[in-house]
């Protein structure tokens, strides 16, 4: 449930609805609802699913726990996960935790953050950066 920023209004925003790209309207002002996300923890397991057959592009962050600049990076993913929400998917890999997938990509710094459509790769970044340049590098690999 998210609460309208206008009228105040309860709107039910079924995640199904997001992940199709939709962006989510007030039922009775229309206006645009902000709505926090999350974003998916993907595993070797939940790859096809949740990468491949993405309906939007996949800002993937491959990541470690004991990795200080992937915690550095953490909170910017996070917002982008809000901000960029029906425009792109955005998910986290432990590498540690998912040696399939890490392999797949060749990931061997961290933090490495992948564009991915359909599954493939479209341009990593690799390294902590500050999120104004992450939106940019996006924008450019995203369009």
């Amino acid at each position: 449930m998210v609460r309208c920023p206008a009228c105040g209004a309860q709107n039910r925003v079924p995640q199904d609805k997001l992940d199709r790209g939709l962006a989510p309207k007030c039922g009775r002002c229309k206006t645009a609802l902000p709505v926090p996300v999350e974003p998916r923890i993907v595993t070797d397991a939940s790859f096809a699913e949740d990468v491949e057959r993405s309906p939007l592009p996949v800002l993937l962050d491959a990541w470690a726990p004991w990795c200080g600049p992937c915690r550095l990076v953490a909170p910017a993913i996070e917002a982008l996960a809000t901000e960029w929400a029906g425009r792109v998917r955005v998910a986290k890999l432990n590498v540690d935790e998912n040696p399939v997938t890490a392999g797949r990509f060749q990931l061997r710094s961290i933090p490495t953050l992948l564009a991915l459509r359909n599954g493939h790769e479209i341009d990593r970044l690799i390294g902590a950066h500050p999120k104004i340049e992450i939106v940019r590098w996006l924008e450019r690999t995203l369009g």
